[in-house]
């Protein structure tokens, strides 16, 4: 009588057993889903407060410019759940470029390195077990960035006072120089942990008309204006059918194809006899033979010059993400015409402005721009190190010698771009007024490099609603290049007339 009894008391027990087992197994199967699948959004979760107070337990790598100068760095904290915080000695002057770490997150290189400097990178972690170094501690970076250069650039712009940006690159790397966006901010106020003070400071400077926290050097793009000329240019002299000193058709007025609009020159005024060079219409900005130049060519040929520059890219990062730079399509006849002059829907970021010339400067070869030179750990060991490479094949050496010696003639007297003009430096550029659709004030554009058959620096500013790029962007370029060349360059580094033709050198 038992046997039967026990089985019968058994059969609830297995059912028991199986249902945990079921359970059992639905655990351990969904920790391995969240575990293996699901650690990333956990981790990245706001309400997940370890990982917070994980990434401000220890020092993070420091930041450093090309000579060594702390931008970033962290200290310990006076009490409280975290070890310790962010400070930026160079405040708004490098903000831009090393942006900030907050409890709110990243932003800038803190962003776009931030499993390198907070340790977490697998070649950091690997180097850091290999040498015995503390497991978990950041690598340092060494950028780029010329502190006489950011300088000279953050101060041309707030000399301003109005909005705008400015890049400079070695043009033979790729090697940006400076990169500045005014008005800036202070980093240091979102390094805070009081809550109510980090999210004042966060809403004050976002409600901000002047959009402070914007980096405008690659975050925002704007119409060209005539610095797109180099472009056209770049177009005609490819074409094999237009070289300096070949005639340019150059009314004082021309009426747009398919249109009742009207094209002038700067002023209403002709260019030169109605016929001048292509370099004499490029040295004095003339806007009709451009014109003329863009609806000889097509749309087709300026899209894929302009392509060649990096224009229609989405694959640019420095390492942060880079604003598209864009060629409008499907255009008539009038709007080619206005393309060609750096106007319609063309548009630029400033830092494409500086790649313009940067890619001139190397003989038609575009370096990818980068922002990082090295990583080290704290022992001094090199995890990674810049390789420059090349971005874009944009011209033939020979074509872009022959738009030097263009350029080089803006800045001669005569020239839009005297303001950049540096004694004893051959400087090659183009200027441009850029018109504004939306506020109708000219955005003031420069490119340009130096010394001409030498370069070591290309400069793109942009200053919003600056008016003539001529007059109030220029010297702001002269003064980045003049910090990169060094008090010598004045006095040392004079420089031949680059290669071409003379007659290309229209007076």
């Amino acid at each position: 009588m038992a046997a039967p009894r026990a089985r019968r008391i058994n059969i609830p027990l297995r059912h028991v057993a199986l249902t945990c087992g079921v359970m059992m197994f639905a655990l351990l199967a969904n920790v391995t889903y969240l575990q293996a699948f699901r650690s990333d959004r956990l981790t990245d979760d706001p309400r997940n407060q370890r990982t917070t107070i994980a990434r401000f337990d220890g020092p993070r790598g420091d930041i450093l410019l090309r000579d060594g100068t702390v931008v970033a760095t962290s200290v310990e904290s006076q009490g409280g759940r975290y070890g310790y915080r962010r400070v930026y000695p160079g405040g708004p002057l490098y903000a831009p470029v090393t942006g900030h770490l907050s409890l709110y997150g990243a932003t800038g290189i803190e962003r776009a390195q931030d499993a390198v400097l907070s340790g977490t990178d697998p070649r950091v972690k690997l180097r850091a077990l290999m040498d015995g170094t503390r497991a978990g501690a950041g690598a340092t970076l060494r950028l780029t960035i010329d502190p006489r250069a950011q300088r000279a650039a953050y101060e041309g712009l707030r000399a301003t006072g109005l909005r705008g940006a400015a890049v400079a690159i070695e043009p033979e790397t790729g090697a940006i120089l400076a990169m500045v966006s005014f008005p800036s901010y202070d980093p240091n106020v979102y390094t805070t942990f009081d809550g109510a003070e980090l999210d004042r400071a966060d809403r004050l400077l976002r409600s901000d008309p002047r959009d402070p926290l914007l980096n405008r050097a690659i975050q925002r793009n704007y119409p060209p204006g005539s610095t797109f000329k180099v472009v056209t240019s770049a177009a005609a002299l490819g074409s094999g059918r237009y070289r300096p000193t070949t005639g340019v058709s150059a009314p004082a007025t021309l009426r747009l194809p398919g249109s009742g609009a009207y094209l002038h020159n700067a002023g209403g005024v002709s260019c030169g006899d109605g016929n001048p060079p292509l370099a004499y219409a490029f040295k004095l900005s003339c806007n009709t033979p451009f014109a003329n130049l863009g609806i000889d060519l097509g749309q087709e040929t300026l899209r894929e010059q302009a392509r060649a520059f990096g224009f229609d890219a989405d694959d640019l990062t420095v390492p942060m993400p880079v604003a598209e730079s864009v060629f409008p399509q499907n255009m008539d006849q009038a709007q080619t015409a206005m393309s060609a002059l750096g106007q319609f829907d063309t548009r630029v970021t400033p830092l494409m402005v500086a790649m313009l010339s940067a890619a001139v400067a190397n003989d038609g070869s575009l370096m990818r721009p980068y922002l990082v030179e090295e990583i080290r750990l704290a022992d001094g060991a090199v995890v990674d190190g810049a390789e420059p490479s090349p971005y874009r094949r944009t011209m033939e050496a020979a074509e872009a010698n022959l738009l030097t010696a263009m350029m080089v003639t803006v800045t001669r007297p005569g020239g839009t771009g005297e303001a950049a003009a540096i004694p004893g430096v051959e400087v090659a550029a183009k200027t441009g007024t850029a018109e504004n659709s939306t506020t109708g004030q000219d955005h003031a554009v420069f490119t340009g490099f130096a010394p001409a058959a030498a370069p070591r620096v290309a400069v793109g500013v942009l200053v919003e609603h600056g008016g003539s790029g001529g007059q109030v962007a220029a010297p702001i370029a002269r003064a980045i290049m003049r910090a990169v060349l060094g008090p010598s360059g004045p006095d040392d580094q004079a420089q031949e007339a680059p290669p071409g033709e003379s007659d290309g050198q229209a007076e």
